[in-house]
C-alpha cells in the first residue's frame, strides 16, 4: 500500500532546508502536506506513534526489544501534545497523520486534533531523515530528495521481537548509493544510533523478502541506477506495521515520510 498523493492548501517553500523547525511546523499547521525529507537542515526529525495508555507499556517494551527500528527519542505523559524536543503541537504540526482503529486505517488527515484522545501516550521515534544532511554534506546523493518525493519503504519478512499484544514485521527504508560510497554511507549513519544507525542490509532485496523495489509498501519508488547499490535502513514505520498486524484498539501516527520536525539538533544524536 503506497502513500496517498500529497495535497495541501499551502505552497511548498523554495528552499525547505533553510527553514527553522518553528517555520516548518507553521506551514504544516496551515495545511502544507509534503514529505519532510530535506526540511530544516541540521535538525532531527521523528516518527510519531500515539497509543492509549493501556497499550503504551506494551509499545515501550516493543521498542526496547527492537531498538534498531524503534529508537525512542521522547515519550509524553497521557494527553500531552508537546515534548521537550518538539515545542509545537503533535496534533496539528506534522504534515499528515494516519488514524487506526483495531489495526485498520480509518482516516488520513493533515490535522489530528479531532481524533486525539486524552489517554494517548505519544512516542517520538528516531527518523533516518536526520542523518541525510551529513550524507549530503559528504557528497552522497539522496535520490528521493533529488526527485522531490518520498523515501521508499518496504515491509520485510523479518519479524520484530514481540512484546505483550504487539508484534509485526520490520519495515525498512531504501536509498540507492553509488557502490564506491556504500562504506562511507555505513560509516556516517553508524554514528547516529538514535535515528536507526547503520544499515540492516546492503544489496539484494530478496534477502529481506522484498520482491519488487518498484512497488514500495509506503512512500514512492526511486530509481536504482547502474553502478548503485540498494541500501536498507530500519524504519520508524515499523510501529505502524505492528499496529496493522496486532490491531490495538486505537492509534494515531504520522503518514509515512511526513515527519515531526523537532527542535533538537542532528548533532545531539551523533556519537563519536
Amino acid at each position: 500500500m503506497a502513500d496517498a498523493p500529497d495535497v495541501g492548501g499551502s505552497a511548498a517553500p523554495q528552499d525547505p532546508a533553510r527553514l527553522t523547525p518553528t517555520q516548518a511546523r507553521a506551514l504544516f499547521r496551515s495545511g502544507l502536506r509534503t514529505p519532510t525529507a530535506g526540511f530544516c537542515a541540521g535538525y532531527a526529525q521523528a516518527n510519531l506513534i500515539a497509543l492509549p495508555r493501556d497499550t503504551a507499556f506494551d509499545f515501550l517494551l516493543f521498542a526496547q526489544r527492537n531498538p534498531k527500528s524503534c529508537p525512542v527519542l521522547e515519550a509524553t505523559d497521557p494527553g500531552e501534545v508537546s515534548a521537550p524536543v518538539f515545542a509545537g503541537d503533535l496534533r496539528t504540526d506534522l504534515p499528515a497523520y494516519r488514524v487506526y482503529e483495531h489495526g485498520r486505517l480509518v482516516a488520513e488527515t493533515t490535522d489530528a486534533a479531532d481524533h486525539w484522545r486524552e489517554d494517548l501516550v505519544a512516542f517520538l521515534i528516531g527518523c533516518s531523515f536526520t542523518f541525510e544532511t551529513p550524507m549530503l554534506e559528504a557528497g552522497i546523493p539522496i535520490r528521493h530528495i533529488e526527485a522531490g518525493g518520498n523515501v521508499a519503504m518496504y515491509r520485510t519478512d523479518r519479524a520484530c521481537r514481540p512484546a505483550g499484544r504487539l508484534s509485526g514485521p520490520l519495515v525498512v527504508s531504501m536509498r540507492p548509493i553509488p557502490a564506491q560510497r556504500v562504506a562511507d554511507a555505513v560509516r556516517i549513519t553508524a554514528r547516529y544510533p538514535s535515528v536507526h544507525g547503520a544499515p540492516v542490509h546492503v544489496g539484494d532485496p530478496a534477502a529481506l523478502g522484498i520482491a519488487d523495489l518498484g512497488a514500495p509498501d509506503f512512500g514512492d519508488p526511486v530509481e536504482v541506477r547502474p553502478g548503485e547499490v540498494p541500501v536498507f535502513w530500519a524504519c520508524g514505520v515499523t510501529p505502524q506495521a505492528a499496529v496493522m498486524a496486532s490491531a490495538p484498539e486505537f492509534a494515531i501516527a504520522h503518514a509515512p515520510g511526513h515527519m515531526a520536525v523537532t527542535d533538537a539538533r542532528d548533532a545531539a544524536y551523533q556519537v563519536p
